[in-house]
C-alpha cells in the first residue's frame, strides 16, 4: 500500500511540476506579451534611428555649406572652377601663347642672303620667322656690321620702311645691305655679317656672305616688305 502511494505521490509532484513548466512556457509565448515587447522596442528603435539620420544630415550640412562658403570643397570642384578661370583669363582669354604676337628676337628668324647687281652691287637679305613663331618687327632698322670694328657698322639710309611688320608663315622682310659706298679699291674683306633686330640683342646672327666683300662705310636699308624699296643707294 506504502509502495502505491509514494507512486502516486511521485506522479503527482512530475505532474505538477510539469504543469508549472508548461504555464510558465505559455506566460512567456504570450501574444500580449509579445506585443508589448515590440511595442517597447519600436520606439527605442524609431528613437535611435532618428538620432542616426540628425547625425547624418548635420554631418553633411556643414561639408555642403563649407564648399558654398569658400569655394574649396572637398571634392575639388570649386577649385577646378578656380582654374578654368585663371586657364580662360590668361590663356584661352587673351588668345596668345608662347611665341605668339611678341617683338621679333634675331633667334625668332631665319635668315637667307643674295648677292644682287643694283646700284652698283648690294647683299638682298630676307628674313622669316621660324616655324611656330609670330612675332612683329617693331624696330624698323636692323643692327648691321661687318667684324667688330666701329668701322664695320653699317650706317642706316632711311629706305623703305613699314612700322612694325608682322612676321608669321611665309611672311618675308628684307633689308639691303651696301658694304662699300666709297671709291677705289681699298677697305677690308669680310666673309659673313652680322646682323640682329635692335642693337641690344644679345643673340645677334652671323651670315655667310655668297661672295668676300670689301668693306668701307656701308650702309643699310630699314625692313620693307617690298624688296623693290630695299636697293640701298645714298640720297
Amino acid at each position: 500500500m506504502r509502495s502505491r502511494l509514494a507512486a502516486r505521490s511521485t506522479r503527482l509532484v512530475l505532474a505538477a511540476a510539469a504543469i508549472t513548466a508548461f504555464a510558465v512556457t505559455t506566460t512567456a509565448c504570450d501574444p500580449e506579451d509579445a506585443a508589448d515587447a515590440a511595442g517597447s522596442a519600436a520606439p527605442s528603435a524609431a528613437a535611435s534611428a532618428g538620432s542616426g539620420e540628425s547625425d547624418g544630415s548635420s554631418g553633411d550640412k556643414p561639408s555642403a555649406g563649407g564648399s558654398g562658403s569658400n569655394g574649396a570643397g572637398a571634392d575639388g570642384s570649386s577649385t577646378g572652377g578656380s582654374t578654368d578661370k585663371t586657364g580662360s583669363g590668361s590663356g584661352s582669354g587673351s588668345g596668345k601663347k608662347d611665341g605668339y604676337g611678341q617683338s621679333c628676337g634675331t633667334n625668332d628668324l631665319s635668315f637667307t642672303v643674295t648677292s644682287e647687281s643694283q646700284a652698283g652691287g648690294y647683299y638682298l637679305v630676307a628674313a622669316k620667322a621660324k616655324p611656330g613663331i609670330t612675332c612683329f618687327l617693331e624696330v624698323n632698322t636692323p643692327s648691321v656690321s661687318f667684324g667688330s670694328d666701329a668701322s664695320g657698322v653699317a650706317s642706316p639710309v632711311g629706305q623703305g620702311g613699314e612700322d612694325p611688320i608682322k612676321l608669321t608663315g611665309s611672311a618675308v622682310a628684307y633689308t639691303g645691305i651696301n658694304p662699300k659706298t666709297t671709291d677705289g679699291d681699298g677697305g677690308p674683306e669680310f666673309e659673313s655679317v652680322i646682323i640682329s633686330t635692335t642693337e641690344d640683342d644679345p643673340n645677334p646672327a652671323e651670315l655667310k656672305l655668297p661672295d668676300p666683300a670689301a668693306v668701307e662705310k656701308p650702309i643699310v636699308t630699314n625692313w620693307a616688305t617690298n624688296r623693290a624699296e630695299t636697293v640701298p643707294v645714298i640720297a
